[in-house]
């Protein structure tokens, strides 16, 4: 059975998920082929977008490298991409709010070229050949490689479909999106990242967990974990713990992870609020329960 993992909060329906797009039906052909939202991206830049911030992480790590060959038989390989923006875009063929996003990757590439490469990224379960039919009844014009555990791994386990991580032209991920981007917030990002948009302000910060979910251990503060009330070296214990603990809801995940991943965990939530009072209170438990083939995760400073 595929697994579905739109990122919606909850199990919303396929029909309100259809709704909730950024797209509206229009007639003529050209927005029939790509889509209402992306026809801008055909004919240049918007001229009237506002200078809307765009942000990218502090200090970006290397996108992990690979090189195999996509479901038409040509080998894509991260060093042929060298000095372009690339969208790393995670996706499904039975996944709506993918298939929704396909018109925009499309109209970005034919307005970028060469400057950019999107590559997508395929979960399905299905061989390559019906992944590459469905390529070819939708124009898709760029190349498709099929997912692996291992890349998936590599990209922090990419919970939800559709994901997209964007690299830089040096090859570092900068920004990761999590569910439908708006086609104008792609644009702003690839602009300004080929030096195309020097009235768009540019904001950095600090990866903890929001584009690698390793970098769970930077984190100062987690969702829903309430730490008022600590004196800093308690704090340091939890924020310790839990980085050092795993959560039990079968996520496989440390505690911090499970928090940034997935906000609403009920499990981790209340093992988190547990370890508070225990670290509040001076309370000794057992030893913490590792995270199963990894190394005690490293404390953060407050």
């Amino acid at each position: 059975m595929k697994r579905i993992v739109w990122p919606v909060a909850g199990l919303f329906l396929m029909g309100f998920i259809v709704l909730a797009t950024p797209y509206v039906l229009r007639h003529t052909k050209a927005e029939a082929e790509h889509g209402p939202a992306a026809m801008h991206l055909l004919t240049g830049p918007r001229t009237d977008m506002p200078a809307k911030t765009v942000r990218f992480v502090k200090d970006p790590q290397s996108a992990p490298a690979f090189e195999m060959r996509d479901i038409s038989g040509k080998v894509a390989s991260a060093v042929d991409w060298k000095g372009k923006v690339v969208i790393m875009a995670f996706w499904a063929t039975w996944c709506p709010p993918c298939r929704e996003e396909i018109p925009t990757f499309i109209a970005l590439q034919e307005r970028f070229k060469d400057r950019l490469q999107i590559v997508g990224i395929s979960e399905d379960d299905d061989p390559p050949e019906k992944v590459l039919r469905f390529a070819q009844q939708k124009g898709i014009n760029y190349p498709i490689v099929m997912a692996t555990p291992a890349m998936i791994d590599q990209y922090g386990g990419v919970p939800a479909l559709p994901t997209a991580f964007l690299i830089d032209t040096q090859g570092r991920v900068v920004q990761k999106h999590v569910g439908l981007t708006a086609p104008d917030d792609y644009e702003r990002e690839i602009r300004s990242l080929l030096g195309q948009a020097p009235d768009v302000p540019v904001e950095t910060f600090v990866d903890t967990g929001q584009v690698f979910l390793k970098n769970a251990a930077n984190a100062t503060e987690l969702p829903g974990v309430n730490m008022a009330g600590l004196t800093p070296a308690q704090k340091k214990t939890v924020l310790h713990r839990m980085n050092a603990e795993s959560c039990t809801c079968g996520c496989k995940l440390t505690l911090s992870e499970c928090r940034i991943n997935d906000s609403s965990c009920p499990v981790s939530i209340g093992i988190a609020a547990n370890i508070v009072k225990e670290v509040k209170s001076g309370k000794t438990t057992p030893a913490a329960q590792a995270v199963p083939g990894s190394a005690p995760a490293p404390v953060a400073t407050p």
